[in-house]
């Protein structure tokens, strides 16, 4: 299990100054998420690379049917190559909620869905040196190899993330693609939990997932009770999650306090330090 940590938002600096306290707590990863309007996710990022040299770097997570996805693609190899191979994409369809202004994004679920899958495989295209994609919702041709050969990941591979619908057989098809599962469950008369991720993980083997598949669990754990942190994240792991990522989602973000108790739950260190202790 790796332990990771989703900063809920406050400005660059803080934000920066958080990642650093991260990895010196023993954190495995820091992860941002994106706005429509904010502090900008990829420059945060390459900020972040630049001043750590352990922790993975993401997003949690980038609506890819609103983005452009050639640049995205351009951010995350550059953050690659900032970070020595660092870099995670997560990719979702995007909530529609307060944190999309109106500016005429395509809102349909099904479009959305279509335009991410197309999505994926420009990105991993163009990771890969392809100068070329023909698809539905996407056209990219440039003739310009000295663009692609420069732009190479250092990883062979970047993890790719993507939300998953549990029991959604559409949505979960899509996790085959990728190198990891942020599931959600639409179970309708309550929230998911340990037995569900099972039944995930169940179903993924079944369908020839890769064995090396990362499944993302998230929540919230005490600072100050390594027991009942420890307590929280256990079923967890029993359950077969390959990352903790640690939430702090109440609004406002950016309060005083909240981002006190943010940064006291950093400094306390990963939910890992009460089980080896």
């Amino acid at each position: 299990m790796k332990y990771g940590v989703i900063l809920p938002g406050g400005t660059a600096p803080v934000q920066l100054e958080q990642a650093i306290l991260a990895e010196r707590s023993g954190w495995d990863g820091v992860f941002v998420w994106e706005a429509g309007y904010g502090v900008d996710a990829w420059t945060l990022l390459a900020a972040m690379a630049a001043s750590t040299s352990r922790v993975r770097l993401g997003t949690v997570l980038t609506p890819l049917s609103w983005r452009r996805p050639w640049k995205v693609a351009s951010q995350v190899a550059t953050l690659d190559q900032l970070s020595a191979g660092r870099a995670i994409l997560t990719v979702g369809v995007g909530a529609l909620n307060p944190d999309l202004p109106l500016t005429g994004e395509e809102t349909d679920l099904r479009a959305r869905a279509e335009m991410m899958d197309e999505g994926i495989d420009l990105i991993r295209a163009l990771w890969s040196g392809e100068t070329a994609y023909h698809g539905r919702h996407y056209d990219y041709f440039c003739e310009r190899d000295d663009l692609t050969r420069v732009s190479r990941p250092v990883q062979q591979r970047i993890p790719i993330w993507v939300v998953g619908v549990w029991p959604k057989p559409k949505s979960m098809r899509r996790v085959l693609r990728c190198d990891g599962i942020v599931p959600q469950y639409n179970l309708n008369d309550r929230d998911g939990g340990p037995e569900d991720m099972k039944a995930v993980r169940a179903w993924l083997a079944e369908h020839g997932a890769r064995a090396d598949l990362d499944v993302v669990s998230e929540g919230e754990t005490p600072a100050d009770d390594p027991a009942a942190a420890t307590a929280i994240v256990a079923p967890w792991i029993d359950a077969g999650a390959t990352w903790w990522l640690e939430t702090r989602w109440e609004m406002p973000h950016d309060a005083p306090e909240r981002m006190a108790e943010v940064r006291q739950r950093i400094a306390a260190g990963p939910p890992r330090a009460a089980l080896l202790a």
